[in-house]
């Protein structure tokens, strides 16, 4: 019987009369948390509660082929290519997350990975690449479950397993796999820290055309990783009163989003995404990801904003680089003055125009 606390299973193994190779192929995109995940424990379990935007052209794509394991060994075979070439920390760090999850897909050790990724964006500079890179991978081997197992028919199930296992590999990553907005961490009637759930039927008709263009300041790879981020939160003197903010600001979003209460999202969002920049400023020992131009590109925002009553409010990950949000209804002035203003502020001029998308697609 499945564990559903922990998803372990020790009767997903093959018999010799199993069938087993194949190809998946899922498509995840990045999310961007607007009540920002930081600070964990235990098993990547979150010290707050986050939500967050799905998006749509800043993705992961991610093919799995498996075979037979020929080599009679009792570890996990695993080749890894990312954007066409072999990569070997990315491979490290993969083949470390499928041996902790070995009891959740005991039939790992029975077959040969050939995992071929690759992003539409630049990777580990601050736009959640983890998170759609995970999520697609746990996509795909729930996917290698149910083709070799039957055992995820119902879509709902499929989706909180991959989430589930999204979360082992990168916590945020368990946000990415449903469409227009997802909650993550126990703050709101049904949710969990073991795995995200949709919300977007909670929230108003102009969230699901939000825009959502990304400033590429900086492609360079951040100096601190998230995942080492987090760790500094354990010895943060602002912790505990950052992790009871984290719910109060919620508490305060979550109306805002189903009213359409711009002028709540905003000031909500933008200062989250300050916080979040903050509570790395104040760690021990300290670190900045911002870069020059991300606080040039907020006082233009701020001044925009100000001078035209556009409701156009930023946000960053963890990185350098920032998020403009802003309704379909004010694409085109707001693009006239990225245009104009802040595309010289990018590294070779880059951004993304982005959308709030429709979660993770099988292809």
């Amino acid at each position: 019987m499945q564990n559903m606390l922990t998803y372990t299973n020790s009767k997903l193994t093959l018999t010799n009369n199993h069938s087993h190779s194949g190809s998946v192929i899922w498509r995840s995109p990045s999310n961007l948390a607007l009540i920002k995940y930081w600070g964990k424990y235990g098993r990547q379990l979150p010290q707050n509660p986050s939500i967050s935007f799905t998006l749509n052209h800043a993705y992961t794509e991610t093919k799995v082929d498996y075979e037979p394991d020929s080599t009679g060994e009792q570890g996990i075979d695993l080749e890894f290519y990312f954007e066409g070439k072999p990569n070997e920390p990315f491979r490290a760090k993969q083949l470390k997350f499928l041996e902790s999850i070995i009891d959740i897909f005991p039939f790992l050790t029975q077959i040969k990975l050939t995992v071929r990724s690759h992003n539409s964006f630049p990777h580990s500079a601050g736009i959640a690449s983890s998170a759609s890179s995970m999520s697609a991978f746990a996509l795909c081997l729930c996917s290698i479950e149910h083709e070799l197992f039957g055992t995820l028919e119902l879509q709902a199930d499929f989706m909180q397993k991959a989430s589930f296992v999204a979360r082992l590999g990168s916590g945020s990553a368990c946000r990415s796999v449903y469409p227009v907005m997802a909650v993550w961490g126990k703050g709101v009637s049904g949710s969990s820290n073991l795995y995200a759930t949709p919300h977007a039927h909670e929230v108003h008709d102009i969230f699901h055309t939000f825009h959502d263009d990304i400033l590429i300041i900086s492609k360079s790879e951040k100096s601190v990783s998230s995942r080492a981020g987090h760790a500094l939160m354990e010895g943060n003197p602002y912790a505990d009163i950052r992790y009871a903010q984290a719910r109060t600001r919620l508490n305060a979003l979550l109306p805002a989003l189903r009213e359409g209460n711009l002028t709540t999202f905003g000031e909500i969002t933008e200062n989250e995404a300050l916080t979040l920049h903050a509570l790395m400023m104040t760690s021990h020992p300290s670190y900045l990801l911002m870069e020059a131009n991300s606080l040039a590109a907020i006082h233009k925002i701020r001044a925009f904003r100000a001078a035209t009553n556009v409701p156009l409010y930023f946000s960053l990950d963890a990185g350098p680089n920032l998020h403009l949000l802003y309704p379909d209804a004010n694409k085109k002035e707001v693009q006239n003055f990225i245009q104009q203003e802040l595309q010289a502020l990018c590294e070779d001029g880059k951004y993304i125009t982005d959308i709030v998308g429709q979660g993770a697609e099988w292809i």
